[in-house]
């Protein structure tokens, strides 16, 4: 995940460092802004590997999933089929980008609404 430092003075972003015009012919998607979309993370109580982790879904599609998780800099490896896996020490920052903090239950219920959610085989098998 990226840390991402932003400021804007005078039409102008400072994004980690680098400074970008805010008007521009062709518009890069701006990573200090949140992402229109929704995208649902559950609190980080999973414990795995010394850390607690929350699930990133999406009860729309995995294309949004996936767009928002390059949104915010999350590596395509935590990706697990209908899921990303988050560190705790990146939930605030996800949550500041447009993710909506949900309950683990109302996440999967969703979750399964949307037709999104993998079953263990499918898990197993990769998908």
């Amino acid at each position: 995940m990226r840390d991402t430092v932003c400021d804007t003075v005078a039409g102008v972003t400072v994004v980690a460092g680098l400074i970008t015009s805010t008007i521009e012919l062709t518009r890069r998607p701006d990573p200090c802004e949140p992402v229109a979309v929704t995208v649902l993370i559950d609190e980080p109580r999973w414990w795995l590997h010394g850390r607690r982790w929350s699930h990133l879904v999406s009860d729309d599609s995995l294309l949004e999933l996936h767009e928002f998780a390059a949104h915010v800099g999350m590596p395509r490896r935590g990706f697990h089929g209908d899921h990303y896996d988050v560190p705790e020490e990146y939930y605030e920052q996800v949550v500041a980008s447009g993710a909506v903090p949900t309950p683990s239950r109302e996440l999967l219920r969703r979750l399964r609404a949307a037709g999104l959610r993998l079953t263990p085989a499918q898990r197993r098998a990769g998908g």
